[in-house]
């Protein structure tokens, strides 16, 4: 439970080596090639060495096929995966097989020409849907659509606002004397649908009396036939363009039994680009190679036989303070403590050269969340929600740590309610008095309404044991750092304060608290210089008495979300009993329940996550790690076994 000591690698090795090098790193999973930018920043090494040539783009363009082919598969063969991904155990030969990916590779390419027949005649059956609704107005019109006129009149089609006043247009035509007749086929609400045939003679001043009525010209280029006609031929063409995709659909579909093999194949171009990224970050001359990187110090051994066996010149040192910074951090934890990683990848993951926080906060965050929860029945559903899914699909990165938080967090919210007494609040107590009338309440050593003072006080109590157990990791780190005096000054001084309010608060003596509030304005003055050692005092006794104050508080709301919760489950079984039937009070205080339990699931961890990163972490920890990332097949089907 610590972080993992890291070496610095360096490595040469014969060009032509590059690629069974990267393979070896890949199935070994534990060094990271460091990017080359700071190296060839270096006029001398820029002069000699430039970055190796890799194949990324396309493994990322062949990755995006295969999960296109697989999205498509879903689709049209109506597969459903859950919520999660169960990974598959797969032999790394299997992984590795050549044959079976050239047979992936070919099932995606029958997936992708059917799609790709499917998507063209989707956009097809658009287009030919459009040209039937715009014939569909001149169903009626029995006139040819290539028909423009004869020897002496002119054939006009043309829409008008719906609103538009056929009658009037006529009539307006008659008094001018005008050569023309006006026919409506259809209307509709937007538009009215018009045949003009006009004398040739009298078609421009046709044309000036229809414009302020907003007529629009209509053609239908390249068409024959009348509009019925061209609507039934149309009408054809989209059975035959529906069969075409049924047939391409029916095609993707029968693909699914491939689907497994795609997966495969997909989760080995993603480490295939995971290791083609890798190579631009080889150092190369054509010649020779050079690549940088870290390796955990218990995997020295191992990289190292790869490394000889494989003919490379290569060393590790230890990181040097001016590269502590830049180390990349792995957390190294139990079955406990692992769960907490999400925490601690959530804020930031410490320096090197600080302290694994995990096992520090694993007892607070999970002590904190059950009371802030202390509920059986919530916990129950934590507990199980978190073990059977954890068991069943075996999560991996945050959401297996998301899953094994849930777990221990149930535990400790199942142990709360039951000091508590509450079970989906007091669930049990209304469901007897409905069913036999009588009295039934859970035993409990403390309840959130009746006992808040003390649940308040305890609350208190916790964060200070929480905040003098950072100040005494911060005190042990400053005592190897040398800077003794600083963990006097700051941690021991202010120990001996708590220790003084205590002993004053039981009637005891006063005398440690004089010592120690001797001590903390002696702090000042032995540290700071003219005057200075005035403003400090003042200052250290502002900021510190505030400060832990506050911090104190913060953890107040430990009661504060215990009795919300607790009050909010009571309310809705209140409401439910209301009616005296117990199949309405069922619906109400489940749905209220299930509310109650949604809002607490986020809510408390959100403010068990302000705790530990705030009033905790402040006192002792340091951020600003950057996590370890190998060469290694980080899968999403499969699970190799090597």
């Amino acid at each position: 439970m610590a972080i993992v000591k890291m070496k610095k690698l360096h490595v040469i090795a014969m060009a032509d080596r590059r690629e069974e090098l990267l393979k070896g790193l890949l199935h070994l999973g534990c060094v990271e090639i460091s990017e080359p930018g700071e190296v060839l920043a270096d006029p001398q090494w820029a002069s000699l060495f430039q970055r190796s040539g890799s194949s990324l783009a396309e493994r990322k363009g062949q990755l995006t096929d295969v999960n296109t082919a697989l999205d498509a598969i879903k689709q049209y063969a109506k597969l459903k995966d859950g919520m999660f991904i169960k990974r598959h155990p797969i032999t790394e030969a299997e992984f590795l097989d050549a044959g079976a990916a050239e047979k992936a590779q070919a099932a995606c390419d029958a997936v992708r020409e059917q799609l790709g027949i499917l998507t063209k005649a989707q956009s097809e059956a658009g287009r030919l849907e459009s040209r039937a609704a715009a014939l569909k107005p001149w169903e009626s019109l029995d006139l040819p659509l290539e028909r423009s006129g004869t020897a002496h009149t002119i054939f006009r089609l043309g829409v008008c606002p719906g609103q538009t006043d056929v009658g009037a247009i006529r009539v307006q035509m008659e008094a001018e004397g005008l050569a023309a007749e006006l026919y409506e086929i259809s209307a509709d609400k937007l538009q009215k649908y018009l045949l003009v045939i006009v004398h040739r003679g009298d078609e421009e001043k046709t044309q000036e009396l229809l414009r302020p009525f907003g007529f629009s010209a209509v053609t239908f280029q390249g068409m024959t036939g009348t509009a019925a006609e061209n609507i039934r031929s149309l009408e054809r063409e989209l059975e035959a363009n529906k069969k075409t995709q049924d047939d391409a659909a029916a095609a993707i579909a029968a693909s699914a039994e491939n689907r497994d093999a795609l997966r495969i194949y997909a989760d080995r171009l993603r480490a295939e680009a995971a290791k083609e990224q890798c190579a631009e970050s080889v150092l190369t001359d054509e010649t020779v190679l050079y690549f940088q990187g870290w390796v955990p110090a218990e995997q020295e051994k191992a990289v190292g036989a790869f490394l000889t066996e494989k003919g490379c010149a290569w060393e590790t040192l230890d990181p040097t303070e001016e590269e502590i910074p830049d180390v990349p951090v792995q957390l190294k934890n139990n079955w406990l403590t692992k769960p907490l990683n999400m925490v601690t990848e959530m804020y930031s993951l410490p320096r090197y050269d600080n302290v694994d926080p995990n096992p520090l906060m694993a007892p607070f965050f999970i002590l904190f969340y059950g009371i802030m929860m202390a509920d059986m029945g919530y916990g129950l559903l934590m507990f199980l929600a978190g073990f059977l899914i954890s068991k069943k699909y075996a999560p991996k990165g945050t959401a297996g740590n998301l899953f094994g938080l849930m777990t221990l967090c149930g535990i400790s919210t199942f142990i709360m309610g039951a000091l508590t007494g509450g079970f989906f609040g007091d669930f049990l107590t209304q469901v007897v008095k409905l069913t036999t009338g009588g009295d039934f309440t859970l035993p409990a050593l403390f309840t959130p309404l009746d006992d808040t003072l003390m649940i308040l006080i305890g609350a208190m109590a916790l964060g200070m044991v929480q905040i003098i157990t950072g100040m005494a990791i911060s005190f042990v780190r400053k005592l190897k750092n040398g800077q003794v005096m600083d963990a006097v000054w700051e941690e021991l001084t202010w120990w001996v304060v708590f220790a003084g309010i205590g002993l004053m608060a039981a009637g005891m003596t006063n005398v440690v608290l004089y010592v120690g509030l001797a001590m903390v304005v002696l702090g000042p003055v032995l540290t700071n210089k003219g005057f200075g050692k005035i403003t400090g005092i003042f200052g250290s006794l502002y900021n510190h008495i505030t400060g832990y104050f506050g911090d104190i508080l913060s953890y107040s709301r430990l009661m504060a979300l215990m009795l919300a919760g607790s009050v909010i489950a009571q309310v809705f079984n209140t409401l439910g009993a209301i009616p005296g039937n117990i199949i309405v009070f069922l619906i109400i205080s489940l749905a209220g329940n299930a509310l109650n339990f949604a809002l607490n699931l986020l809510g408390c961890y959100v403010h068990d996550l302000r705790l530990q990163c705030l009033e905790y972490f402040g006192k002792f920890y340091e951020d600003g790690g950057k996590p370890f990332k190998p060469l290694m097949a980080d899968t999403k089907y499969v699970d190799i076994t090597k």
